[in-house]
């Protein structure tokens, strides 16, 4: 019994420290800084090995991509042993296969496997090699976990009919000026402009600016049409960059002051000046009353998630959530996730808020649940939020 839970307790701990973005512990930090230094030079060995004037250290060179080779499917099985912590609402089994079939889950697996498939397959050992570019998604996978990148990917989904309406504008466009374009030039350069479809090159780097000039009109009229093309051209690569900025700014709307419910509740703030009995002990070694637990831990001016082995400091300040009606002294505010908000079925560690925001507590279904970084928020949940100008004064 003992053995299991010690084992339980390892997997625990092995899936917090290979966990992207836990900044409060210093071995996961260290992890994930070592871990883009492995991806970097596995990049680099790449780019280095295409080069004729490395040749002399080209066996060093591929002992180094071996070993990061090796790092990799370490982590990556690492990842498939811990699956249940990062999908903690699933079953073990069913965890697996969800990361297995993620996005990440992916990259991590078609990062390793081109370096093995020539062993197995030596006719594709080519084609292979193109898929190591796919190693550069890793960075991605540190960025999204660190700094605002998810946001990319919700606004392209939040305006994807828009987009697509947008591109359908411009195959149109391209399809209507390659006919014009044949029409006036056909005669004069029918090498150039053969059929309705040989302008199609033509009108795609003409109307998205890219102008390489293989292929250009000589006549009076199809250089009149061209100038007309090129101008058109300008608004319509404009259109999609439009409907992006847009999606941005109501993005960021909606999150700072569109569709939320707010109102205020407490929390209790705890001081730790000198010689406090708290000082020196982890946040799992600390004794609190019953209907009280730890919710954020300020030190100095940084926020940090009460993990069990943060340390808790002389003059840092604790905050504690109360499970019941208890009388509190710091101010937070709550946000309610209403039906269609862009928070619903994020995980916490994907949302984008001010820095001088920090989520301190979900409410769901009357119960009060500690914040994770894997936690999922669904509808009707209520987030708590502190905001840095009710930090208490010390």
């Amino acid at each position: 019994m003992k053995s299991k839970k010690k084992d339980a307790s390892l997997k625990k701990r092995i899936f917090e420290i290979i966990q992207i973005g836990n900044k409060s512990d210093f071995i996961s930090l260290l992890f994930d800084i070592f871990i883009v230094a492995v991806i970097l030079l596995n990049i680099l060995i790449t780019f280095v090995l295409t080069f004729d004037e490395f040749s002399p250290y080209k066996r060093f060179l591929e002992t180094l991509e071996f070993i990061t080779i090796v790092i990799f499917t370490l982590e990556y099985i690492l990842r498939i042993w811990t699956a249940k912590y990062l999908y903690p609402d699933k079953k073990p089994q069913k965890a697996v296969l969800a990361f297995l079939f993620s996005f990440y889950g992916i990259v991590d697996l078609l990062t390793i496997l081109p370096y093995f498939l020539p062993f197995v397959f030596p006719s594709g050992i080519v084609a292979f090699r193109m898929f190591r570019v796919v190693r550069i998604l890793h960075l991605f996978k540190i960025n999204s976990n660190y700094d605002a990148f998810n946001v990319i990917t919700d606004v392209l989904k939040e305006k994807k009919n828009q987009l697509v309406s947008s591109i359908f504008l411009i195959l149109i466009l391209m399809l209507a000026s390659s006919l014009c374009m044949y029409s006036l030039e056909h005669e004069a350069q029918p090498e150039n402009f053969s059929n309705a479809f040989s302008g199609i090159w033509w009108s795609m780097s003409t109307l998205l600016t890219v102008g390489y000039g293989d292929i250009y009109p000589i006549t009076t009229l199809g250089k009149l049409m061209a100038i007309f093309i090129a101008f058109l051209g300008v608004g319509v690569v404009a259109i999609p960059t439009g409907i992006i900025s847009a999606g941005f700014v109501e993005y960021y709307t909606k999150i700072k002051v569109g569709t939320l419910e707010t109102r205020d509740a407490s929390l209790i703030s705890l001081a730790m000046p000198k010689g406090h009995p708290y000082i020196g002990k982890t946040i799992r070694d600390i004794e609190l009353p019953r209907g009280l637990y730890p919710a954020v831990l300020i030190k100095g001016s940084d926020v940090l998630i009460p993990y069990p082995t943060v340390e808790i400091g002389e003059n840092d300040c604790l905050l504690l959530g109360s499970e019941g009606n208890i009388a509190t002294d710091c101010r937070l505010e709550e946000i309610a996730l209403k039906k269609g908000h862009p928070w619903i079925g994020l995980r916490i560690k994907e949302l984008d808020i001010s820095r001088r925001c920090f989520i301190i507590m979900i409410q769901r279904k009357g119960q009060n649940i500690r914040p994770q970084s894997d936690f999922l928020l669904q509808e009707n949940d209520v987030v708590m939020i502190l905001e840095k100008k009710f930090f208490p004064k010390k």
